[in-house]
């Protein structure tokens, strides 16, 4: 048997991503999470269905924050690696729920340092996000920029978890990598994300909510590109790094609602509304330390991503 993983999260989207690419490379997965209501249990649940009956494979409905039950994981199971994925979502829900983005994102990322320095584990993958750059003015968005201007209760969570994963490799020589994520998109999508409400509402001829006039930026990265970096960055025993991992590759607003009427050959109805609270204006990731150090090469452009998206959309619905 292979050496057991530890995906927190792993029912969600990246997540389970991740544990199917676990489990076709001979490793043995389990796979944490609490199936919170951030969105439909259901859709997590059906995230995981097909790989229930692997033997490789557990899955564990458990709370990060609930010290006491992830520490029987770690008695249970030699763990080795570990995949940290599990968080509170959402930009704009954080502003709502501050208190539980703090005890989620930090209190249970904390928890899993911990038991990390306890159970001698080799090395300790961290789920960042491009959210962390804030409205920063210097694109491409790079590892070295400062990042002390989170604008989100969210974005302030995922820089505290970086400061704490440094803390314990510097004082606990586990090693860490935090992998900065740029707008993950693809099948088994969040369903809050606009490549799935654009999908849906265009597809349903239901009007769609543009925020701003459609100039705005993101760096839309494809789910198998940011599973193969995660990989990569889980064969790598890096005392501390911070790695961005997107397509470098920036679309206007306006231009991805057209790639996805041309795949669904329905034109949008669109309802404007002005910027949102904490949502930035740019997302753009300087890819060059992930190239250098993972081997990291985004494969997928937008263009085919979201034709991918729409099939799987399509199939699943």
């Amino acid at each position: 048997m292979g050496e057991t993983i530890l995906v927190t999260g792993g029912a969600g989207f990246i997540g389970s991503h991740v544990c199917d690419r676990l489990l076709s490379i001979g490793k043995r997965v389990i796979c944490l999470d609490n199936l919170n209501s951030y969105y439909p249990t259901k859709i997590k649940i059906r995230n995981i269905q097909h790989n229930l009956d692997n033997p490789n494979y557990s899955f564990l409905n458990i709370d990060i924050t609930h010290k006491d039950q992830l520490e029987q994981v770690f008695q249970n199971n030699k763990i080795s690696r570990i995949i940290h994925l599990a968080a509170r979502a959402g930009v704009r829900s954080s502003i709502e729920k501050p208190l539980l983005y703090e005890d989620t994102n930090i209190k249970g990322t904390l928890n899993l340092l911990e038991l990390s320095k306890k159970y001698s584990i080799k090395n300790f993958i961290f789920g960042s996000s491009s959210s962390v750059y804030g409205n920063s003015t210097k694109v491409p968005f790079s590892e070295e920029d400062k990042v002390e201007k989170p604008i989100s209760p969210y974005a302030a969570s995922k820089k505290a978890c970086e400061l704490y994963c440094y803390t314990y490799s510097h004082l606990y020589k586990i090693n860490v990598t935090c992998l900065r994520f740029f707008t993950v998109y693809g099948p088994r999508g969040r369903p809050d994300m606009a490549p799935y409400l654009f999908t849906k509402w265009i597809n349903e001829g239901k009007p769609i909510k543009m925020f701003g006039d459609g100039t705005t930026r993101r760096d839309y990265t494809f789910i198998t590109d940011v599973v193969d970096g995660i990989i990569a960055a889980l064969n790598k025993p890096f005392k501390y790094e911070i790695i961005n991992l997107g397509n470098s590759n920036t679309i206007k607003l306006r231009d991805f609602i057209s790639i996805i009427e041309k795949h669904l050959g329905k034109k949008a109805k669109i309802r404007r509304y002005p910027i949102q609270p904490g949502d930035v204006k740019i997302t753009y990731a300087d890819i060059s330390k992930a190239k250098s150090l993972l081997g990291f090469k985004p494969k997928v452009s937008v263009e085919e991503g979201m034709r991918r998206f729409i099939e799987w959309y399509k199939n699943y619905y």
